[in-house]
């Protein structure tokens, strides 16, 4: 199993599942969700609209419309608040549900943007360390795989310098 970093748009990354940020509603928004919402087209509201919504920590399976992706698997990341309110678990939960629901649909590579830490402020490195910590467990006999998406420099840095030198 490969867990890489990449510096770009995840809409165009050509793996078996991306991962959206999204919101509780699942219907669209900001940030990666609005960009993986715009590159899919008007099919991925339809489908999301079929889904009733999201829990923070979960995750939901779509298909990938319009984009390189087969499928996107919705997760709802936590809004920080301080760091009392269960958000380092809820975040961890994100990682492991997206990997599960994408797993289980057949997907052998997946990519993830950085969950959370946009504008629903959960701080940058502690959501970068729980990322690599979270995609580390994955069963290397399940998954081919896993990108950790920067989609600006400093992001990208950090998973740089989490990440085992290969």
């Amino acid at each position: 199993m490969g867990i890489e970093p990449w510096l770009g748009d995840i809409t165009t990354l050509e793996v078996d599942a991306i991962v959206n940020a999204a919101n509780s509603s699942l219907l669209g928004g900001g940030g990666v969700d609005g960009a993986i919402h715009r590159a899919a087209g008007p099919g991925l509201v339809e489908e999301c609209r079929l889904l009733g919504g999201c829990a923070t920590g979960d995750a939901k399976l779509t298909r990938g419309h319009r984009l390189p992706a087969r499928w996107i698997v919705h997760t709802v990341g936590p809004v920080w608040r301080g760091g009392g309110a269960g958000e380092d678990a809820a975040l961890a939960s994100c990682y492991r549900r997206s990997l599960e629901v994408a797993s289980g649909a057949g997907a052998r590579s997946i990519a993830f943007p950085a969950i959370s830490t946009g504008v629903f402020g959960f701080p940058a490195m502690r959501g970068a360390e729980i990322t690599v910590r979270a995609v580390s467990e994955a069963d290397p006999a399940v998954w081919e795989r896993i990108v950790l998406v920067g989609f600006d420099r400093g992001t990208y840095e950090r998973y740089c310098n989490l990440l085992p030198v290969r």
